[in-house]
């Protein structure tokens, strides 16, 4: 950060708008999307991807262009390796912490969801999948899988031969493919689902959403030890449908784009409580995600109070 508190990257991109950029500014703003994208597939926090990009940028300040083949790649291979030092740090305390941990939502524009691949890669449910990954898997399989890298340009990033990170990416496409849902996880269906939720809130009538929920449906509530939320999850149709009956109560709700998908951002007097997201397999609902954590609702409160959405997914 600067003396004023202010984020090193958000300084950046204030320069390039105010003055003719030079150009290690020009490049390293071209691509802070894919940047971001990749820090926050791989650590699941836009916080701690926004600071991944700081030192990105510290480290991509001091470098000399004129030595730098490949600038794009230069810059994946600084974001990954200090996301892989960071997802380290992260993997150490969610071992403590309080109750199910689930992904900072992000709010995305609507047109992402046209971008299906990406879409998917950042849902709350393949977030999950990527969390169980070993640190240099997820890299691997960002890297590869959702921004089509090519193995040389990994092997570099993750400090691997090529010929493991082959290997590596083999094993965490397997992985991943056992556990990412099995149906259609369409945007519309997701919508449908948030509807008669919100339906079955402001009739009070829970049929209409026991309809769209499979019979093993699980919920997932992260409060963090913070806010009122489930400690483990709670599991079925009829005990999910009481539990999200509770957590609205007396509340507005209103649809956002999170996460390439379509999701209710729940307010309490005014203030973002929860953001509600849903998991599809098959046309039913299979997983309800409720992040409750006043820590990891911050941005998104802020961004759907001003009505904008994050300039990373756009």
């Amino acid at each position: 950060m600067d003396e004023h508190g202010e984020r090193t990257t958000d300084t950046v991109e204030h320069l390039a708008r105010e003055a003719p950029m030079d150009p290690a500014t020009e490049v390293f703003v071209t691509h802070r999307n894919l940047l971001f994208t990749v820090a926050y597939e791989m650590l699941g926090s836009a916080a701690d991807a926004e600071d991944v990009l700081q030192e990105t940028w510290l480290r991509w300040a001091r470098v000399d262009l004129g030595t730098v083949r490949d600038r794009r790649a230069f810059l994946v291979r600084i974001t990954t390796r200090e996301a892989l030092t960071r997802l380290r740090t992260l993997r150490r305390r969610k071992e403590s912490y309080v109750g199910p941990w689930l992904p900072e939502p992000l709010l995305t524009a609507p047109d992402v969801a046209e971008d299906v691949e990406l879409a998917d890669s950042v849902s709350m449910a393949m977030m999950l999948v990527l969390e169980t990954l070993a640190p240099v898997e997820r890299a691997v399989f960002v890297l590869r899988e959702v921004f089509d890298l090519g193995y040389d340009e990994i092997a570099d990033a993750v400090d691997k031969t090529p010929a493991a990170v082959r290997q590596i990416a083999h094993r965490a496409r397997n992985h991943v493919a056992a556990r990412r849902p099995r149906g259609d996880a369409s945007p519309a269906k997701a919508r449908d689902a948030l509807d008669a939720f919100q339906r079955a809130v402001q009739t009070g009538d829970m049929q209409g959403l026991l309809d769209v929920l499979a019979p093993n449906v699980v919920l997932l509530t992260d409060g963090g030890g913070v806010a009122r939320a489930a400690m483990a999850p709670v599991v079925g149709a009829d005990q999910v449908t009481l539990v999200l009956g509770r957590l609205v109560t007396a509340a507005s709700l209103r649809t956002v784009q999170v996460n390439g998908n379509p999701a209710l951002i729940v307010r309490l007097e005014g203030e973002a409580d929860s953001v509600l997201t849903v998991r599809i397999d098959d046309g039913l609902v299979t997983g309800l995600y409720a992040v409750c954590n006043p820590e990891k609702l911050a941005r998104i409160g802020l961004e759907t109070t001003v009505s904008r959405c994050p300039k990373e997914l756009r």
